[in-house]
């Protein structure tokens, strides 16, 4: 079969076949990475019917690695990770060591080579960051300090699994010419390592955004789009061909640069619309490796990782979240979010079938363990609130109760202001005149970085995007009020799916719109047509003598009749 009928046949079987099994999934309350990973078993070797070309998934699943460690450094706060840092930090590096060195014993028990053991250990250390963002968002806990906690713990493994990407090579290649090589090539390692680290924050964090400003000027979404996809995929191979550092160290670093710009809501909203089609490939090749048959064989040994990864994981990290003063909600919704592997581990044990250091037996037991705990996640997180309630009695009888914080919502009011033209600035001033904190929405990135500087929260972005709409705390906002100019109704839809409970203020130009944007889940609507026939009418109805009390009756009368369409 021709080369590129192959690729064509390999991108649209996988991709079908990760819709039906995903959409499946998720109407079955699973995560949809359990439909992605049994739809590469479906299109892979071990089963019937249609095979895609390996190799050619496998690219696919390089471009989604890069994607994914760019997504990760865009999401890397340097400041929400600092606030955390004394409970994650220690707490992390402790749970990745307990993890990586029980998984090794588990393996060499199991009669497997000193190589196989190493990496095997490494890949059921770290849990996947797409399943616990994913579930954080579902229970609402991104803005507590649950949520906080628990993305600073999974910036700690995906930094450690960046390095360990780094120098696995290294000390595969140098395995069998003594310490001495080993510590020479890790050293020149870690001082490439550093070169690029301080290539990219010092000078791409001058570059990146001033081209990225530029392009912005355009107003071109797809010049945008074009320009984050050039910088992810240019920086991770240079990163690879000049330092020869990993393409995945490379991305994360571009990421983080893009991140700490005020650029970094609209790429991650708008720019990556590739990374989740590429991320589903991802997971598509890891299924492909699943090869049925060996399930049985291979009982014993995935039941054991089973244990340490939902069992062992969980129960350190709780341990350690405990002893860093947490509440017991907050460790236990930590705990319980670290209980599967994912990506990560997918791409440990990816590197080391590469390098020849995994065989195909601890490769199977990977896939099956992450396929059941990525799948068991969600529902074990149903029982937090119970263990939390239970954890907190023992605590509190034990007199070991931490004083952490439960929950850091706010308990003042917030709202979300979409556009800073004239009728925006108004009503943020008045906002704030009135204790209410505004977060701007706004597509001038100059507008926004203004806003930033005087103190306001702003950010960039298009606010008919889920992602934006999650940045700017839409979630835990009391309101939304659409001041800027064209159809509001995509917003309204977006915000009153994620937050059903949010107050919505929109501005439409037409009075012939303001029902159907109400249908859309606007609670009120003020027209430009209505309004100006309204200050007109009333203008000429003082103007004729008419008294206070008959002005505000037919004011209320107009406004019925605008509202009713």
């Amino acid at each position: 079969m021709p080369h590129d009928l192959n690729l064509i046949l390999t991108l649209t079987g996988g991709l079908a076949a990760a819709l039906v099994l995903g959409f499946a999934s998720q109407k079955l309350r699973l995560s949809p990475i359990v439909g992605y990973l049994l739809a590469g078993v479906a299109v892979g070797p071990f089963t019937p019917g249609f095979v895609a070309h390996g190799p050619i998934a496998n690219q696919f699943a390089e471009i989604g690695v890069i994607l994914l460690l760019f997504g990760v450094g865009l999401h890397f706060h340097v400041s929400e990770f600092l606030a955390v840092r004394r409970v994650v930090l220690s707490g992390a590096l402790v749970q990745i060591g307990v993890a990586a060195a029980l998984g090794f014993l588990l393996a060499r028990g199991f009669g497997w080579e000193l190589g196989a053991a190493v990496v095997f250990g490494l890949s059921v250390c770290v849990a996947s960051t797409v399943v616990l963002l994913r579930v954080l968002s579902d229970n609402d806990l991104m803005h507590t300090a649950s949520g906080r906690i628990a993305v600073g713990w999974l910036i700690v493994q995906d930094l450690v699994m960046v390095l360990v990407l780094v120098m696995l090579p290294i000390a595969a290649r140098s395995s069998d010419t003594g310490a001495l090589p080993l510590l020479r090539a890790a050293g020149l390692a870690v001082l490439k390592i550093a070169l690029l680290v301080g290539f990219t924050l010092v000078v791409g964090k001058r570059l990146i955004p001033a081209l990225l400003g530029y392009v912005a000027k355009t107003r071109s979404r797809e010049l945008f789009t074009l320009t984050v996809l050039v910088l992810a995929l240019g920086i991770a191979v240079g990163s690879a061909k000049l330092f020869g550092a990993s393409m995945a160290l490379g991305a994360f670093l571009a990421g983080m640069v893009v991140g700490q710009s005020e650029f970094a809501t609209r790429a991650a909203s708008e720019a990556l619309p590739m990374r989740d089609a590429f991320a589903v490939l991802f997971f598509v090749s890891m299924g492909m490796l699943f090869d049925p048959a060996q399930v049985w064989p291979n009982i014993g040994v995935t039941l054991a990782t089973l244990a340490l990864v939902m069992f062992v994981t969980p129960l350190s990290t709780l341990v350690m979240t405990l002893l860093r003063g947490q509440s017991a909600p907050t460790a236990v919704a930590v705990a319980l979010g670290m209980a599967q592997i994912g990506e990560f581990s997918f791409i440990v044990a990816g590197l080391g079938r590469q390098l020849g250091l995994l065989p195909e037996r601890p490769t199977q037991v990977l896939v099956a363990a992450s396929m059941i705990s990525i799948t068991l996640t969600p529902l074990l997180f149903r029982l937090a609130t119970p263990l939390s309630r239970w954890l907190a009695k023992r605590l509190r009888r034990s007199g070991a109760a931490g004083d952490g914080p439960a929950s850091n919502l706010d308990v003042e009011h917030r709202t979300v202001v979409v556009g800073y033209g004239p009728v925006g600035r108004t009503l943020t001033k008045l906002l704030v005149e009135n204790q209410i904190e505004p977060t701007v929405i706004e597509l001038n990135h100059e507008t926004v970085s203004r806003l930033n500087q005087q103190g306001m929260r702003a950010i960039f972005g298009d606010a008919s995007q889920s992602a934006v709409l999650e940045e700017a705390g839409v979630r835990s906002a009391g309101s939304l009020i659409f001041a800027a100019s064209g159809s509001p109704d995509a917003v309204i839809r977006a915000a009153r799916e994620l937050a059903p409970q949010i107050t919505i203020l929109a501005r439409t130009t037409y009075v012939e719109e303001v029902a159907a944007l109400k249908r859309a889940g606007a609670h009120t609507v003020v027209s430009a047509e209505g309004e100006v026939a309204l200050a007109m009418a009333e203008h000429l109805l003082r103007e004729l003598g008419a008294s206070g009390e008959q002005l505000d009756r037919e004011r209320d009368r107009a406004r019925a009749e605008l509202a009713g369409g």
